[in-house]
């Protein structure tokens, strides 16, 4: 196995071979190190490093193999955490002049959970300023590119996480998803991510409170997006939101033969670009060879989805960023201050409208999940957009049509306000940039195992990504 196959070889693989005594933790991490300085130039996915702690670590945890001594359920493998959560000791900046790298008095709930289970975290992964918007680049970092095609951004928030995974400098990767800000850069990198439903998984307060706010996984492929998963889930005693009892997905599943699939190209109001119609259309099919049946499906939503999903996001989110704007208005980034100061705009009203959106939206989808397992569409409408778009100044067409430049050329945001229904983004192709696109699972309310058993029956029947070189990224 070459350097570059270790960089790429699947967690549970490397797992397995750690048990096995037939891989070692230090191996794959200096190899995962290596590839990072190699590629860091070219991608820019990572903030603060903490590489020689990590081979301290990783020489403890193949000393626990050897000796055949209990292990966690990530022992040994290098995990991308987001710069935004906090580990007692180590900086947290947050993609943001402002935070001048605070050291962390506390280690957020999920990845003390991801530490206890022996995942070493060898990088903090890049994101935009304070998380907020779909592309990635900072005032403090630079420019953060998608390895699929640098012109291109990764996505964002979690661009950071989706970049260093398709590049091979991460096991997996953690993420946040406020709009979309797992799903969005999962798709755009040819990745797994999951939206898991509000209160799956524990968050920093007090977005824990706000409905639109999930943790989760990102991953190279399904299994991945599992094991980490059963890691960051379950109740918490001091996130009220948290679910009870912890569920713990199962990493095999039966067939998906028989299911009735509901399908929606645009969700009623999307532009969606031509490759990503044509990639998701094979991608139906694919499903269709597995003995399903999918059906187009009309849920009766207009703009106005997306208008509430903004206006909500405004109210709470760019509310909370707008009393940064007198003392620090000069070192936002221009797509935090123009958020911010639409927060100062919101009124009460216009929240309140936003949820009788959402209430609307679900008198569809509801019924209409009784009737279906599950729903499919586009995960972005657009492939991706420039690696330095910035949507304050930009403009985003899709087919001669101008949309919302902030998230009109994405698909996620609906999902967070119907923030109960478990998501999960799948690779559907690539474009002709290279970039690849992906659709979304959407599941029944706290239904998690759904998703994933479809997720992997159209992985199992059309093989993992990164498995060989036609299936990464030529970096």
């Amino acid at each position: 196995m070459t350097d570059l196959d270790l960089c790429y070889l699947p967690a549970s693989e490397a797992l397995r071979l750690f048990k096995a005594k037939k891989l070692s933790p230090v191996e794959l991490m200096q190899a995962t190190i290596d590839r990072a300085e190699a590629t860091k130039a070219a991608i820019n996915c990572f903030t603060f490093t903490h590489f020689d702690e990590a081979m301290e670590l990783a020489k403890k945890a193949e000393a626990k193999y050897a000796r055949g001594a209990r292990t966690g359920a990530l022992e040994g493998l290098p995990i991308g955490i987001k710069d935004e959560s906090y580990i007692k000791g180590k900086p947290t900046s947050h993609g943001s002049l402002m935070s001048k790298d605070a050291i962390g008095g506390h280690t957020s709930t999920m990845n003390e959970r991801i530490i206890k289970s022996g995942g070493i975290v060898h990088a903090r992964t890049a994101t935009p300023e304070f998380s907020c918007a779909g592309y990635t680049w900072s005032r403090r970092w630079g420019v953060t590119r998608n390895p699929w095609n640098p012109d291109f951004t990764p996505g964002g928030s979690s661009g950071g996480a989706a970049a260093t995974l398709a590049a091979g400098t991460s096991s997996i990767a953690t993420g946040s998803d406020i709009a979309g800000s797992i799903r969005i850069p999962a798709s755009a990198c040819g990745l797994i991510g999951f939206k898991p439903p509000y209160g799956r998984n524990p968050d920093e307060p007090p977005f824990n409170l706000d409905f639109y706010c999930h943790t989760g996984p990102l991953a190279r492929n399904v299994r991945d997006a599992i094991l980490l998963q059963n890691v960051m889930a379950g109740p918490s005693p001091l996130d009220i939101a948290t679910l009870r009892p912890k569920l713990r997905l199962p990493l095999d599943y039966k067939p998906i033969k028989g299911w009735k699939i509901a399908f929606s190209m645009d969700l009623g109001s999307f532009e969606v670009d031509a490759e990503v119609r044509r990639n998701t259309l094979a991608a139906c099919d694919v499903f269709r060879s597995l003995g399903a049946t999918v059906e187009q499906v009309d849920l009766g939503w207009g703009d106005e989805v997306l208008k509430a999903g903004m206006a909500y996001l405004e109210h709470l989110f760019g509310a909370s960023l707008s009393q940064l704007l007198k003392q620090h208005g000069k070192d936002m980034t221009s797509y935090a201050r123009q958020f911010a100061e639409d927060g100062q705009k919101s009124k009460a009203t216009d929240f309140v409208a936003t949820l009788d959106v959402a209430a609307r939206m679900y008198q569809t989808l509801g019924p209409l999940l009784e009737t279906y397992d599950m729903l499919i569409c586009p995960t972005n409408a657009l492939p991706s957009v420039p690696a330095e778009f910035d949507h304050t100044r930009d403009t985003v067409e899709i087919n001669g049509k101008q949309v919302n430049p902030s998230l009109g050329w994405v698909m996620t945001t609906p999902f967070n306000m119907l923030s109960r229904c478990p998501v999960l983004t799948i690779p559907s192709g690539r474009a002709a940039s290279g970039v690849p696109t992906g659709i979304q699972i959407v599941g029944r309310t706290y239904c998690d195992a759904d998703v994933f058993r479809a997720a992997l029956a159209y992985e199992t029947s059309q093989g993992q990504w990164y498995g060989n070189a036609e299936t990464r990224p030529s970096l």
